[in-house]
């Protein structure tokens, strides 16, 4: 007996220890469980993060940022139609998006907009009347050098240089859209004839045998109004802007 109630108060320790211990045990696990489980959102959110790209309108200036999540993309409609130029309104539960057309096509629609008839010279014009302008000073140096030299003027030799020019009045025509650009091109196809009649004129000599002095070329009248329209036609160019002097008639 007196065993058994010494040993009593002991069990009744043990088994308090015991509780004590899977409590404590039992929250640990609760407080790691919980710790785990709240970290799983964020390791599914950077995972799973969107990727983002940019939308860019044609016609409209700026940029829209473009969300990409599951083979999908979104954009801000009210960002979208800022951008466009736009008008958004509710009916019902339709949202509807009204875009206004690119400015490049409302110039297009605009005749008193439009580069016909607009000042000065275009650029695509004003690149390819440089471009031939410059082919008709090569082809006019040639000939020059030639007679001084005493060579041959042959109709291939010729033929060379008149191609190539008027290959590049080709592409002059075809950029030509405004009132400047289309009078320009009057004059640009006056000087490729009189630097074709002047070459012309030599080519028949040197068929015909003919004695051309290498001063052949001084003080011509022919050659000199080529050199004077090539001078007005740059000043033009440089002013952007058309004048007719008279020297390239």
């Amino acid at each position: 007996m007196a065993n058994c109630q010494r040993w009593a108060p002991r069990n009744e320790a043990d088994q308090k220890d015991s509780r004590r211990s899977l409590l404590l045990g039992s929250r640990l696990i609760l407080f790691l469980a919980l710790g785990f489980f709240s970290s799983l959102p964020i390791v599914v959110k950077l995972v799973a993060a969107p990727q983002n790209r940019t939308l860019v309108l044609t016609g409209h200036p700026g940029e829209l940022t473009v969300m990409e999540t599951g083979g999908r993309y979104y954009v801000d409609i009210e960002a979208l139609t800022q951008l466009a130029n736009g008008s958004l309104s509710f009916r019902g539960n339709q949202i509807v998006l009204t875009l206004s057309a690119p400015a490049t096509a409302t110039l297009a629609s605009n005749p008193e907009a439009s580069p016909s008839t607009t000042s000065g010279f275009s650029k695509d014009f004003l690149k390819a009347g440089i471009e031939e302008m410059s082919v008709i000073r090569e082809w006019r140096s040639a000939l020059t050098n030639a007679i001084r030299q005493g060579y041959a003027v042959t109709e291939d030799w010729a033929a060379s240089f008149r191609g190539q020019a008027q290959q590049s009045l080709r592409l002059v025509s075809v950029a030509a859209s405004t009132d400047a650009d289309r009078n320009a091109l009057r004059l640009l196809n006056n000087v490729f004839n009189n630097m074709k009649k002047l070459s012309d004129r030599f080519v028949q000599a040197n068929q015909s045998r003919t004695y051309v002095p290498p001063t052949a070329l001084d003080n011509d009248p022919l050659d000199q109004r080529i050199l004077s329209c090539a001078h007005s036609l740059a000043a033009m160019a440089a002013n952007n802007q058309f004048v007719d002097d008279g020297s390239c008639q």
